[in-house]
């Protein structure tokens, strides 16, 4: 296993815990004072893209020797001629062709396109706790920036406010105040996405949504993720509320109804309980039967209303891969999200986390593969989204160009809670009457926030973007987190714009896989990416001899 470094010198930056290939420790605090490289992005944005302590200092890379299989034995080409996919009038004059003139927009979606502005979206954020305190930072963050946030699966199951009657939901508090929140600062770019697991499908989620809301929301059927080969979890301190979730018709391990169980947990032995959801398609064998099911799904729920349908499939094997490409192509789903292991989780077991299912560049690797063999035979392949562990700029570029050119979309899930957390401790601490409303953890501004400011002002480098996009009055309705997240998608966005620029693409579409190259043979062989001396050497070798 590789043993990523905890501090990165050059940027200033250090990893509380042990850190992971995305940059991000394997276990991420809301409570955390810093300072990973994304914990300090949501404050001052684009400065983290270059070295600390500019004019005492130089700075080089140990980057340059790669060993096994992953995203950072992937390195990004650069060319030194020529400039593709220029927009908006631009003429390809050096004057034109600036880092700042790349456009990152995209979009995603079968018969009705949603515009992206920067090409990522959030991953699930569904029942577990983490979520619900920190919804409005997420959310209004995500419609601010304009990109697709998702609504996880069980936020109705699990919300003791919600009124389910003869199996199907006649009011949901919770999920309401998820969708209405970020409708109320979507502007025409990105989308509120629900999701619905075999519970919520039983208790009627996508029939309120669409009566609802109709077309303002996009629903996601949902496979499975990187992190587990299981339903979800999440963790229960009170044995009431443990109840209620068993009687909601919920595994709950271990179960409270037991009175051994309930004795234990009154004198202290048992603390907590983990509440699972269930497995899908366990009464079916065959990929014809899950074929069958599947399109029948598909058809109820255009029955209803829904013109867009997304499907979120984790790191299971190549066949369950091979599914959920050709039966969205098939269905004319809107999105298919490919989630590899190295992704994150509120709550999973963590040996299952460690050691189940495909890695990330391997999956998206087959992924490409797969969708290339349906284009061949003249289908026109669902766009994709490819997530499991990725956090930086770098790494949207290199997914999007291993995909390429089906993948539209970069999904990350741990790396945009961050500023939520940020945003919101720093706010608990500057107006401690927001403290319990915004689930601030501190009791006072850590040096590694109180050396940038002590007003929001001074600490988000993006405080006056998101000042113009909103206004000085509504700027009293934003939560500090919103601000980090923005700023955070600001640095996200200005790294991808100059590793394009150097690419010489000036629009998203005109990524390839011809912009990246396998820093080892390892790599190569698995993702069909070729070496890096080898790409060109055949043209090089024609020019010498020219």
């Amino acid at each position: 296993m590789i043993q990523w470094p905890k501090q990165n010198d050059v940027l200033g930056t250090v990893n509380r815990g042990n850190p992971a290939e995305s940059g991000l420790c394997t276990l991420c605090r809301a409570d955390c004072q810093g300072k990973c490289e994304t914990w300090m992005s949501s404050m001052v944005g684009r400065k983290l893209l270059y070295p600390r302590d500019f004019g005492t200092v130089t700075a080089g890379s140990s980057n340059t020797t790669h060993v096994g299989i992953s995203y950072n034995s992937l390195r990004i080409q650069g060319y030194n001629y020529g400039a593709y996919g220029l927009t908006n009038g631009l003429s390809n004059s050096a004057d034109d062709c600036i880092f700042p003139n790349v456009n990152v927009e995209t979009e995603f979606g079968s018969q009705v396109k949603t515009k992206v502005k920067v090409p990522i979206m959030t991953g699930a954020l569904g029942s577990t706790f983490i979520a619900a305190k920190y919804w409005d930072s997420f959310s209004i963050g995500a419609a601010l920036v304009g990109i697709p946030i998702v609504i996880g699966e069980n936020v109705v199951g699990i919300d003791k406010e919600a009124v389910i009657e003869n199996g199907r939901i006649v009011k949901a508090p919770e999920l309401d105040r998820r969708i209405q929140t970020y409708l109320k600062y979507y502007d025409g770019y990105g989308a509120i996405i629900v999701q619905m697991n075999v519970e919520d499908t039983r208790n009627g989620v996508a029939e309120y949504v669409i009566e609802k809301y109709g077309d303002q929301v996009i629903l996601e059927l949902k496979w499975g993720q990187g992190a587990k080969d299981i339903g979800g979890e999440i963790q229960v301190t009170d044995l009431d509320y443990a109840i209620f979730l068993k009687n909601r018709g919920y595994v709950v391990d271990p179960d409270p109804t037991i009175p051994e169980v309930q004795e234990a947990f009154k004198n202290g032995a048992i603390k907590s309980f983990a509440r699972h959801s269930r497995l899908g398609y366990t009464d079916l064998t065959s990929y014809d039967q899950v074929r069958e099911n599947f399109m029948s799904a598909i058809k109820y729920l255009r029955g209803l209303g829904y013109k867009r349908i997304t499907l979120k499939t984790g790191s299971y094997g190549m066949e369950a891969l091979a599914m959920a490409i050709k039966l969205a192509t098939d269905a004319k789903l809107d999105l298919l999200t490919v989630d590899g292991s190295g992704g994150g989780t509120g709550m999973s077991p963590w040996n299952m986390m460690e050691t189940w299912g495909v890695p990330s560049i391997l999956l998206h690797a087959k992924a490409y593969e797969y969708a290339s063999l349906l284009a061949a035979r003249g289908k026109k392949v669902v766009d994709m989204a490819f997530a499991g562990g990725l956090a930086r700029e770098d790494h949207i570029f290199k997914a999007l160009a291993l995909g390429a050119p089906y993948v539209k979309l970069i999904c990350m899930g741990r790396a945009l809670m961050i500023p939520g957390f940020v945003g919101s401790n720093i706010e608990g601490v500057l107006h401690p009457e927001r403290r319990a409303k915004v689930n601030g953890n501190w009791d006072s501004l850590p040096k590694t926030v109180a050396e940038l400011g002590t007003k929001a002002e001074e600490i988000f480098a993006g405080y006056y973007d998101v000042q113009k996009k909103v206004g000085v009055e509504e700027m009293k309705n934003i939560p500090y987190g919103a601000i980090a997240f923005w700023t955070l998608a600001d640095k996200l966005t200005a790294g991808l714009q100059q590793l394009m620029a150097g690419a010489r693409k000036f629009s998203l579409d005109q990524i390839s896989r011809n912009d990246i190259a396998s820093a080892n043979r390892e790599t190569e062989a698995e993702t069909g990416i070729p070496f890096i001396t080898d790409v060109q050497d055949e043209f090089a070798k024609k020019i010498l001899l020219s």
